[in-house]
C-alpha cells in the first residue's frame, strides 16, 4: 500500500463521496470505505474517506464512531485527518458538529483547528462568518424547512459556539484574500487570544487554494468538501486523470430518491416531464403495512429493459411536516429509508448496474442494503457528485457502479444526465 496521507472521516455516505470526489479532482488517488473496516487497508492510494451515518444520532455515538474511524485511520499511518459534514453545516441542535471536532482535538492531542462548509462550486460560501445558500443566507434557503436538521441561523461561529466548549473565532475574507502568510498570522493571534477553532470565510476557489498551505500543519481539519481541493498540492500531487478511472459501466439504470430538498424535487420533477418512467412512494401505505417495495420492484420490472426507472418518496416541505405528524419524524424517516433500500437492492438482483441513490441518509441506508464495504471513486457529474464503482452481493461478477447525490446537489437535469458520463 502507498504511503496514506491523508484520513477522513464523513458524517454521512453522500458527504462522503463529495469529499472523495474533490480529492480525485485534484489528483489524489481514493477510496472511500462503508463504515470503520475490519482490517487493514489493501489498496494503493493516497486517501481514504471512511463515510459514517453519525449525523442525526446521538453525540456520544457520534463521537465514539468518529473516534473509532481515527484510530483506524491512525493506525494506517494517515498523516493528516479531515473531519468533514455538510456544505450547509447542519446537524442537530446538541451537535453533532462540535461535539466530535472537539473529541478528534482531544484525541489527536491538538490546540487549534479551521471550520468552514466553503463549497463554492455548489454556491455555497461564507462571508464574515455567514454561510450563503446560492444568493440567500442559509436560513432563508429552504434548509430552514429540512425535516431532520432544520437551520434558522446563518452565522457560523455563533452555531459552532453553541455546540462546543472551546471558543471559537472567525478567520474572515480580508484575510484570506491576503495568502497563507496573512492566515498563519490570524491563527497565531486568534490562539493568543484564547481561540481554538476558526471559521474561515471562502467565497471562491482562489479563497480555498490560497488558504490551502496555510493549513498543511494542522493535525486536523474540519470543513465541508471545498477546502478538499487545496489540500493534494500540500503532499506534492497534482490533478490526474488516472486518478478517477474506474471499469467500463454496463447493465440496466435506474434512480432511488429519498431526498426531500428543493434541488431534488426539481430534479424529480425534470426527469418526468421528459417522460421519465417513475413511481412514488406514500410513507402512510408503508405504515399501513402494504409491501410497497414488492409492488415498486414489481412496477420496475418491465420497464428496466426500456430505459432508466425512478422510484422516488420526494414531497414537498408540507406533505412531510404531514406525515411526519402522523407517523413521528424518526419512524417516517427510518421506514421510507428501509423500503427505498429494498428497492434498490431489488433493482441490482434485477441488473440495475449503474444506480443513482438521492439524499444522504437514503445512500447510508442503500449502501448497507447492497452489502458495499469500499467504493473506488470515479469521474465527476456535477461538483461533488461522482460516480463509484462497488463490489456487491447483490451483483458479484461485474460489480456496481454508483453515485450518492446530496439531495441539495445537481443540476435540474441530473438524473437524465448522470448516465451519460459512463456512455
Amino acid at each position: 500500500m502507498a504511503k496514506l496521507v491523508l484520513g477522513c472521516i464523513a458524517d454521512d455516505f453522500t458527504g462522503a463521496t463529495d469529499l472523495a470526489n474533490n480529492l480525485v479532482r485534484a489528483g489524489m488517488r481514493v477510496v472511500q470505505t462503508i463504515g470503520v473496516p475490519a482490517g487493514p487497508l489493501d489498496a494503493d492510494v493516497d486517501a481514504v474517506v471512511v463515510a459514517l451515518k453519525s449525523r442525526t444520532i446521538a453525540p456520544a455515538e457520534a463521537i465514539a464512531q468518529s473516534l473509532e474511524a481515527l484510530r483506524w485511520l491512525q493506525a494506517q499511518g494517515a498523516q493528516q485527518i479531515y473531519f468533514k459534514y455538510c456544505s450547509t453545516f447542519d446537524s442537530t441542535a446538541q451537535g453533532n458538529i462540535g461535539p466530535v471536532t472537539e473529541a478528534l482535538m482531544d484525541a489527536l492531542g491538538c490546540d487549534f483547528t479551521i471550520a468552514t462548509p466553503a463549497f463554492p462550486d455548489n454556491k455555497r460560501t461564507v462571508f464574515k462568518g455567514y454561510l450563503f445558500a446560492g444568493d440567500v443566507l442559509l436560513n432563508e434557503s429552504g434548509m430552514q424547512n429540512h425535516p431532520l436538521t432544520p437551520m434558522t441561523d446563518p452565522n457560523l461561529v455563533r452555531v459552532l459556539q453553541a455546540q462546543c466548549t472551546r471558543k471559537v473565532g472567525l478567520i474572515d475574507h480580508a484575510v484570506v484574500a491576503r495568502g497563507a502568510d496573512a492566515v498563519d498570522a490570524r491563527i497565531a493571534q486568534l490562539k493568543a487570544e484564547g481561540v481554538r477553532i476558526a471559521i474561515v470565510d471562502a467565497v471562491s476557489n482562489d479563497d480555498l487554494l490560497r488558504m490551502g498551505p496555510a493549513l498543511a500543519k494542522l493535525p486536523l481539519l474540519t470543513a465541508g468538501s471545498g477546502v478538499a481541493i487545496g489540500l493534494p498540492a500540500n503532499f506534492g500531487l497534482a490533478p490526474s486523470s488516472q486518478a478517477s478511472a474506474l471499469p467500463k459501466a454496463g447493465g440496466k439504470t435506474a434512480v432511488v430518491s429519498g431526498s426531500c430538498s428543493l434541488a431534488t424535487n426539481r430534479q424529480v420533477l425534470d426527469f418526468i416531464q421528459r417522460g421519465g418512467a417513475a413511481m412514488a412512494i406514500d410513507p402512510l401505505r408503508i405504515a399501513a403495512g402494504v409491501d410497497v417495495a414488492a409492488e415498486a420492484l414489481a412496477w420496475a420490472a418491465p420497464l428496466i429493459d426500456k430505459g432508466s426507472v425512478l422510484v422516488y418518496s420526494t414531497a414537498e416541505a408540507g406533505a412531510v411536516k404531514s406525515v411526519q405528524g402522523r407517523l413521528g419524524v424518526e419512524e417516517a424517516g427510518a421506514m421510507v429509508e428501509r423500503t427505498i433500500a429494498a428497492i434498490a437492492r431489488g433493482l441490482v438482483e434485477r441488473g440495475v448496474h449503474q444506480l443513482v441513490v438521492a439524499g444522504g441518509e437514503t445512500s447510508g441506508a442503500c449502501v448497507q442494503a447492497l452489502g458495499i464495504a469500499q467504493m473506488q471513486i470515479g469521474p465527476q457529474i456535477d461538483p461533488g457528485v461522482p460516480w463509484c464503482h462497488a463490489r456487491s452481493d447483490a451483483a458479484p461478477e461485474a460489480g456496481l457502479h454508483i453515485t450518492l447525490k446530496s439531495g441539495n446537489f445537481g443540476s435540474d437535469d441530473f438524473f437524465t444526465k448522470a448516465f451519460t458520463v459512463l456512455a
